[in-house]
C-alpha cells in the first residue's frame, strides 16, 4: 500500500512538473527581477554579489532614466516569456527541465507517498474521515521530509532556470542537472547543495499542507454536499482551489528561497545574504513588502495548472493501479 502511494504520486508529479515547467521558469525570472540595481539592459541581469563590484556603470543609470531598468523591473509574465523566447530561443523555456524531473522524482514522490501513508494511518476507521487538522499535520511532515531529500535538485533547477538572465561571461552554463550538482559540489562544497534548505523545507511544508489538505478537504465537501459527482469536474475544481491556497501561502517564502539559492558567492567576498531573514529584510527595505509577492501572477498561473494536472493525473493513475 505504501509503495503504491509513492509510485502514483511520483508519476503524477513528474507529468505535472514537466507540463508546467515554462511557467515555473517565468516565475523564477520574475522573482529575481529588481534584486539589484542595474544600469543597463546588459547589466540588469547581474546577481546580488556583483552589485558591489561595478561602479563605473552607475552613472549611466542616473543619466538615462528611461532605458530598460525601470520597465524590466516591472514587466509581467507574458512580457518575460516573450523576452526569453526572443533572446534565448523557444528551447530556453525548458531550461532546467532535467532538474525538474529529478526534483519531482525526489521531492514530490517522497511527499506524496508519505502523505498517503499518514493519511491511511490517521483516517478514522469507523467514519472513513480524517479531520482537517490531521491533514494539515500530515502535509507539514511530508513536505519537510520531501524537501530535505530533494533540495540539491531544487538548487540546480533554480540556477539552471536563472542562468539565461546573466551576461554571457557570467553564466554557469550547466549542461544538465548532474553537471550542475557536480560543479556545485566541486566548486562550492557539498553543503552548497543544501543552500537555502531551511527555506525549501518551510516552503514545502506550506505548499504540501495547503495543497494536499485543501484538495482533500474541498473534494470531500463537494461530495458531501452533493454539489458534484466524483469525477473530472470535482477533481479540477478542488485542485484549482487548492493551487490558489498553496500559491498565497508559499509565495513570500518562494521569493526568498529563489534569491538565496541563486546568489553567487565570490571567493574571499561576503555573500550577498547571510541567511533567509537577512534576504527578507534586504528585499523588503529595498523593494517594499509587496516584493515578497513578486511573481505571484506566474506563481498562481503555474500553481493552478500544476495542481490541476497533478491531482487529475493522480486520480487516473490510482484507477490504473487500483487492482495492484
Amino acid at each position: 500500500m505504501g509503495v503504491k502511494g509513492f509510485v502514483e504520486g511520483g508519476i503524477a508529479s513528474i507529468v505535472a512538473g514537466c507540463s508546467t515547467h515554462p511557467l515555473d521558469l517565468i516565475k523564477v525570472r520574475m522573482q529575481l527581477q529588481g534584486e539589484t540595481p542595474a544600469p543597463t539592459a546588459a547589466v540588469n541581469n547581474l546577481r546580488p554579489a556583483l552589485a558591489f563590484q561595478t561602479t563605473s556603470v552607475t552613472a549611466p543609470r542616473s543619466i538615462n532614466i528611461p532605458p530598460p531598468p525601470p520597465p524590466t523591473a516591472r514587466v509581467g509574465p507574458i512580457a518575460v516569456g516573450v523576452r526569453i523566447v526572443q533572446q534565448e530561443g523557444v528551447a530556453a523555456l525548458f531550461s532546467g527541465v532535467s532538474a525538474t524531473v529529478l526534483r519531482q522524482t525526489l521531492y514530490s514522490t517522497t511527499r506524496m507517498g508519505l502523505y498517503d501513508i499518514l493519511k491511511q494511518k490517521w483516517t478514522d476507521q469507523d467514519t472513513g474521515k480524517m479531520p482537517l487538522i490531521r491533514k494539515i499535520s500530515a502535509g507539514l511532515i511530508a513536505g519537510a521530509v520531501g524537501a530535505a531529500v530533494g533540495n540539491p535538485a531544487d538548487v540546480a533547477m533554480v540556477r539552471m532556470q536563472a542562468d539565461g538572465r546573466l551576461p554571457l561571461a557570467q553564466r554557469r552554463n550547466y549542461k544538465s542537472v548532474v553537471d550542475a550538482i557536480t560543479q556545485m559540489a566541486r566548486g562550492e562544497g557539498v553543503t552548497s547543495l543544501w543552500r537555502g534548505s531551511s527555506l525549501t523545507v518551510n516552503r514545502a511544508m506550506l505548499v504540501t499542507a495547503s495543497q494536499l489538505a485543501s484538495y482533500d478537504q474541498i473534494k470531500e465537501t463537494i461530495l458531501q454536499k452533493g454539489l458534484m459527482k466524483d469525477g473530472l469536474g470535482t477533481h479540477v475544481t478542488a485542485s484549482f482551489a487548492a493551487g490558489f491556497v498553496a500559491a498565497v501561502a508559499s509565495n513570500p517564502v518562494d521569493v526568498i528561497k529563489t534569491r538565496v539559492m541563486n546568489m553567487k558567492v565570490e571567493a574571499g567576498a561576503a555573500p550577498p545574504y547571510s541567511g533567509a531573514l537577512d534576504c527578507a529584510l534586504k528585499t523588503v527595505r529595498a523593494e517594499g513588502p509587496m516584493a515578497l509577492y513578486k511573481g505571484f501572477i506566474p506563481t498562481i498561473s503555474r500553481q493552478g495548472p500544476f495542481t490541476v494536472v497533478l491531482f487529475v493525473t493522480l486520480e487516473q493513475v490510482r484507477k490504473v493501479f487500483k487492482d495492484f
